[in-house]
């Protein structure tokens, strides 16, 4: 795309007055050289509200379709003056591995004057612990990734969900502190600190927690319970199973896709039983969970070790294998914290 295109397509863009179209929206994909300039230039004049509406389909674009290259548009984009925008731009960069990126994400976490924008830069952050746990990022970037998350967990005058977003990004990392990080969190006299400690009990990988997560299974607060479920998937307990099947009848919509989930994780004959016959008993309108549950049955068949075809055919004595977690978090997951998408338990995203 010529300078002279990415013009009309920015004009265009600006317009309040005409309808934004998505699809137009592609051509910001692979902006580099001139064309990247051209952008930065006209971005800031943009108006804010269409600003903010053109990076919540960016999101949904690049979360849809992973041959599209939006990265240069977000990295653009973390300098807004928007603070909204700043935090979908820093959400749409969670794939990202490149190292430049921990400089300007330490210094959001820190600084910036928007709560819900250090929160995301924090939680950013913990993919890059990630790397550290796995050998791609050198000891020494990790630990001071690490001495900048704990001075944030630690601060007593930071937001809450910035706290919780530290606790759940410092979560994978092999340091000694981490389990109290974790209990002290547990403990806390706000739920959503608890909520937080249980997501970070299934970052954290350590069987150690299996019982308080089998008890949080049977929590009256749904939230709770989904992440309960999630952590019994991560760290793939088969002493959760009995709980999570009885959780595919939860009432919480949102409970169900995550007992589902946890069941695809653990593996082995019994979840494939239960995945099944949940399968062949919902109604077939019910796409987004049947669509669930076949995914589950897939990486259940994985995790047992099989993987003839077809479907069925598996190996039923078979004891669940650790699945590739990391690789998975890595390809995904990592932009997620303890209450993504839950408008129902908004935070408070004071000071």
């Amino acid at each position: 795309m010529e300078t002279i295109e990415i013009d009309h397509l920015m004009r265009h863009l600006a317009d309040m007055e005409t309808p934004l179209e998505v699809a137009q929206l592609y051509q910001l994909s692979d902006l580099y050289g001139p064309k990247l300039s051209r952008f930065r230039q006209i971005w800031p004049h943009i108006p804010v509200e269409r600003r903010r509406i053109i990076l919540g389909f960016l999101l949904e674009i690049a979360e849809s379709n992973f041959e599209v290259d939006l990265e240069p548009v977000f990295w653009t984009c973390i300098t807004d003056t928007d603070a909204e925008v700043r935090t979908r731009s820093i959400e749409g960069l969670w794939e990202s591995e490149d190292e430049s990126l921990i400089t300007p994400l330490l210094d959001m976490a820190k600084k910036d004057p928007v709560a819900s924008v250090r929160a995301a830069a924090a939680s950013a952050l913990g993919r890059f612990v990630l790397l550290g746990e796995l050998d791609r990022l050198p000891a020494e970037q990790q630990s001071f990734i690490e001495e900048a998350l704990l001075t944030l967990i630690d601060s007593p005058e930071e937001s809450v969900i910035v706290r919780r977003r530290a606790i759940e990004a410092l979560a994978c990392s092999s340091r000694k502190e981490v389990t109290a990080i974790i209990e002290s969190a547990y403990g806390h006299e706000d739920r959503r600190m608890r909520v937080s400690a249980v997501f970070a009990m299934g970052r954290n990988l350590d069987r150690q927690w299996e019982p308080l997560l089998l008890d949080e299974l049977h929590s009256h607060d749904a939230e709770l319970r989904y992440e309960a479920a999630r952590a019994c998937g991560e760290l793939e307990l088969a002493s959760a199973i009995p709980r999570l099947a009885e959780l595919l009848g939860d009432p919480d919509r949102e409970v169900q896709e995550a007992s589902i989930w946890a069941l695809g994780q653990i593996g082995g004959q019994t979840a494939h039983q239960i995945l099944q016959a949940h399968l062949d008993a919902i109604d077939q309108d019910e796409e987004v969970l049947r669509e669930a549950i076949e995914e589950a049955l897939d990486e259940a068949i994985l995790a047992s070790g099989a993987v003839q075809f077809p479907l069925y055919e598996y190996e039923t004595n078979a004891e669940p294998e650790s699945s590739s977690w990391a690789d998975d978090w890595l390809d995904g997951a990592m932009g997620g914290s303890a209450d993504d998408g839950e408008d129902r338990f908004p935070d408070d995203l004071s000071h």
